[in-house]
């Protein structure tokens, strides 16, 4: 990452998402119209920069199965990424929040089934989305 994009998106929790997957990004669309204040920031698991956060959390980088929230310096993952999230996101979307006291692994469990599935039942791009000129400032 450069230092201009290290400035432009410090204090930004950034959003990891399979570009290719058109779940991701729809789901990634969808937190767009959810956050006007623009306060998730976003990059996809293909990119360079996605890679070099992800050694920095000590976590795989080449796992497109994941999705990961770097919020204050720490790392989540899976259902705790998208549940801390939706925390973030305009009302009612932090109520979700309450679904954090499901056991992870059973959160996990379904996350796991959609990440699985999510080419079979929404399918794919063969290159990642590009950012309209409107949110190109939120992706790194």
């Amino acid at each position: 990452m450069t230092a201009n994009q290290t400035d432009q998106h410090q204090g930004h929790p950034i959003v990891l998402v399979d570009g290719v997957c058109h779940f991701c990004q729809g789901l990634t669309k969808w937190i767009i119209k959810r956050d006007p204040e623009g306060k998730y920031h976003f990059a996809s698991l293909q990119s360079d920069v996605a890679k070099k956060l992800l050694e920095k959390g000590n976590l795989s980088t080449d796992s497109m199965d994941t999705f990961v929230l770097i919020e204050d310096g720490k790392y989540y993952t899976r259902s705790t990424a998208a549940l801390r999230l939706a925390k973030g996101l305009k009302f009612p979307y932090p109520l979700l929040y309450v679904l954090i006291i499901v056991p992870k692994f059973i959160r996990n469990a379904i996350y796991n089934m959609v990440a699985r599935n999510r080419y079979r039942w929404f399918g794919k791009d063969e290159a990642c989305m590009l950012p309209t000129p409107e949110i190109k400032d939120r992706f790194l």
